[in-house]
């Protein structure tokens, strides 16, 4: 692949051609063109870097070439540096008028012509780096967003499935970041607990209708199959290099302060803090909320119950922050 620089030379001159040719050759990759209609065709065909454009030429002239280019769309950006001999105030503001971005006067001085390229090529390069860094920015975006809604779409798809948990998760979510901020959360950590929130019962997809879905207690063996969403979660979900931070949660929401959890058995702060936190949020909407099976329990009890669950289900630590940010809502 060639790195070099590319110039275009439009010049009617084949002396003039032919000293740039010596002078450029060895730094730049070089087209030439004998006049303008030509020069606009390579320039549409090459993209060239920059070019250097002859003022005074048969069929079409410089300061025509340069108001056609600055009207192309695919070259309205091209860098031109005009090569007058008419070195005087009206030719340049012409050439300005008509679009140049800058001026030599022959005969060239190759050290002047060689530093006047080096200047405009480097600021050009530099654009198109900015263009780019902006073009990948944009794409990174729209890849983040569409993760999202694919992510949503999983969670709608579940909340459709287990009408008994709609708007669950979105619940859960919300009253997670919240906490999280309370804790001191920094905010670039704020979206992992988010996502993994959202995604928290995601490893429910891979449990049979029969057992998700049945209105009555589970089995022995019907529980062995429910408890195996967190780790249908972290197969699903562990090679999404996206998703990888935010794992905690749909992994480890269901460990216990005191070991008695699953599917890991984690005790104490082996259970990542986004994790402990979100058990407590998840118990506290569940409780909260109605089920077909019974009413919702007023929010005082709730908190009550998850106050005596300290040390056994859940961080007491946090059991006491979570109760100060309900008691400060």
């Amino acid at each position: 692949m060639n790195n070099q620089a590319s110039v275009l030379i439009v010049d009617d001159e084949e002396v003039v051609r032919e000293t740039l040719d010596l002078l450029l050759s060895d730094q730049y990759q070089l087209y030439f063109a004998e006049n303008g209609v030509e020069g606009l065709a390579l320039a549409l065909k090459v993209q060239p870097d920059v070019m250097l454009l002859d003022a005074m030429m048969p069929r079409m002239n410089g300061f025509d070439v340069c108001r056609q280019i600055r009207a192309t769309p695919l070259l309205a950006e091209l860098p031109v540096i005009m090569i007058t001999a008419l070195d005087d105030r009206e030719s340049r503001l012409m050439g300005l008028r008509a679009g140049a971005d800058d001026f030599l006067t022959k005969p060239l001085d190759s050290l002047e012509l060689s530093a006047r390229l080096q200047t405009i090529t480097r600021l050009n390069r530099y654009r198109n780096l900015v263009e780019q860094r902006a073009q990948l920015e944009s794409a990174h975006q729209i890849l983040l967003t569409s993760y999202n809604r694919t992510i949503e779409g999983w969670v709608n798809a579940l909340d459709l499935r287990d009408k008994e948990t709609e708007n669950h998760s979105q619940r859960v979510t919300q009253m997670t970041v919240e906490f999280a901020r309370k804790m001191g959360v920094p905010d670039d950590q704020l979206e992992n607990i988010r996502m993994g929130a959202l995604l928290h019962d995601i490893g429910k997809l891979g449990v049979p209708d029969a057992i998700l879905l049945k209105p009555g207690k589970l089995t022995d063996e019907e529980w062995v199959i429910m408890r195996q969403h967190p780790e249908n979660a972290h197969k699903w979900l562990s090679p999404i290099e996206y998703l990888r931070t935010a794992m905690e949660i749909p992994y480890c929401h269901h460990e216990r302060w005191d070991g008695t959890g699953y599917p890991r058995h984690l005790q104490g702060t082996e259970i990542p803090l986004s994790a402990r936190m979100f058990a407590i949020v998840d118990v506290w909407d569940a409780l909260c909320s109605d089920r077909p099976y019974r009413a919702a329990m007023p929010e005082p009890e709730v908190l009550e119950y998850i106050q005596k669950q300290a040390n056994t289900h859940f961080d007491p630590a946090l059991v006491e922050m979570f109760l100060a940010m309900r008691a400060g809502k």
